[in-house]
């Protein structure tokens, strides 16, 4: 199955896919809420690269790398890439009048309900709007 979720972002698609893109914007923003962090992440953003973001809990309880491998690279309009579990995952970028839509669709996993994944994934993509939207 897969899921869809979107976001509006109040900016150019430049800022957009830098913060979606940059190491150091990732970990400001790559956290489903405020009891996680993203304190390392590696980008090698090209087909065939790798990326690899660490998600952890900050009291320290949990953590897991979020790896993965380009497969489509189209700057500032797409992104798709393979999980390390198989998955399949891909960005949309579309400017729209005052901002971006950005579109994630992802391979629901086994693990989890649709509903927890979506609501996670929705999270996460909720904080980088905030994040750039907020980015001066």
């Amino acid at each position: 199955m897969k899921i869809s979720i979107e976001t509006f972002v109040k900016s150019n698609v430049g800022k957009v896919w830098s913060a979606w893109t940059t190491p150091a914007d990732i970990n400001q923003w790559n956290a489903a809420n405020d009891d996680w962090h993203n304190p390392r992440s590696e980008n090698d953003l090209r087909v065939g690269g790798r990326f690899c973001y660490r998600m952890e809990a900050k009291d320290g309880r949990m953590g897991f790398d979020f790896e993965g491998t380009y497969t489509k690279v189209v700057p500032q309009k797409e992104i798709e890439y393979v999980l390390a579990d198989s998955r399949v995952v891909s960005i949309a970028f579309e400017p729209v009048d005052g901002g971006v839509r950005v579109v994630e669709t992802f391979d629901a996993e086994d693990a989890n309900s649709a509903e927890m994944q979506r609501q996670g994934w929705q999270s996460i993509l909720n904080r980088f709007s905030s994040y750039v939207e907020s980015k001066k």
